[in-house]
């Protein structure tokens, strides 16, 4: 049996502001669903209340029916893994090394790193192809690099569930599709369930299964990227007006915005063709169509 995470009127809030207002959802089980939304709209911080990072003002978050935030830490982090947008490494650290904490919620007083350790490390490591750079410190690497050391990390975890804050960041455009092939490589391989706050819409089309659009803290509208991107809701979840055309790579929707400059006029309407030696241009509206035999009359 799959494992599941939903929230229930869920309300986040830091300090005295409500970030989150009364937000429920239940999370499809084995697929890959992505936040989208404007800035400040609330999306890093539901992916916090739903890691337990953020305790709820009121509502809950629940992992099998279970209140998240009373059920034991390394519990929860068998079951559930988080990468948030800005991770830090401790200084000197190999790859290796950061890979291996990954690890940590299956270890304990009675159960030291093992094989089973060894092994887990070593096929994420393989999986996100950053086996040569075991040996490097973390701070060597590029941006790129990094990312995938990172989620090698949450592979090494072998949660059932992984919450992902914005994985693209600061990635150039190469290194973003590599990093969420890679994700789906793992959600196809395991069925693993993923979660992916993202501001890309044409990515967010294309490698998301179930769609979350949120509005001030709420959400505007889900279901699958034909259903969620849409020029009508582009416009009311982003105040952008856009074109929405099939991708044609992949056959997703995507947004094409319009804005103020370089768009292409509307095409002038086709001239008609020129009359041809005595015959009238059937064409021109300025003649009257007559029967012959009354012209002759």
């Amino acid at each position: 049996m799959q494992n599941k995470l939903q929230a229930r009127d869920l309300v986040l809030s830091y300090a005295d502001r409500t970030v989150v207002d009364g937000l429920s959802l239940e999370l499809p089980a084995g697929k890959i669903t992505v936040i989208v939304g404007a800035n400040a709209c609330g999306k890093s911080t539901l992916l916090r209340g739903l890691a337990r990072l953020l305790k709820p003002a009121s509502g809950a978050v629940e992992l099998n029916g279970r209140d998240i935030n009373a059920m034991p830490s390394r519990e929860v982090a068998r079951i559930l893994g988080l990468l948030p947008q800005t991770p830090n490494a401790p200084d000197g650290i190999t790859v290796a090394d950061l890979v291996g904490r990954g690890r940590y919620p299956h270890q304990g007083w009675f159960r030291q790193w093992n094989a089973e350790d060894e092994a887990a490390v070593a096929a994420a490591l393989e999986a996100t192809g950053t086996l040569e750079l075991a040996g490097r410190d973390i701070d060597e690497l590029s941006g790129g690099q990094r990312q995938r050391v990172w989620i090698a990390m949450a592979l090494a975890q072998q949660t059932d569930i992984l919450l992902l804050d914005e994985p693209t960041t600061f990635l150039d455009v190469t290194h973003q599709v590599e990093v969420l092939d890679l994700i789906t490589d793992l959600n196809k391989r395991a069925g693993t369930t993923v979660v992916i706050v993202l501001h890309d819409l044409n990515l967010a089309a294309r490698y998301g299964d179930h769609l979350i659009a949120m509005k001030a803290g709420r959400i505007a509208a889900q279901g699958t990227p034909e259903e969620i991107v849409t020029e009508e809701l582009v416009q009311d979840v982003f105040g952008l007006e856009a074109a929405v055309i099939p991708d044609p790579v992949s056959g997703t929707p995507m947004v094409v915005p319009v804005g103020r400059h370089h768009t292409r006029p509307p095409a002038a309407p086709a001239k008609q063709p020129p009359a041809v030696g005595y015959l009238p241009n059937p064409h021109d509206s300025r003649l009257e169509t007559r029967n012959p035999m009354e012209a002759a009359s």
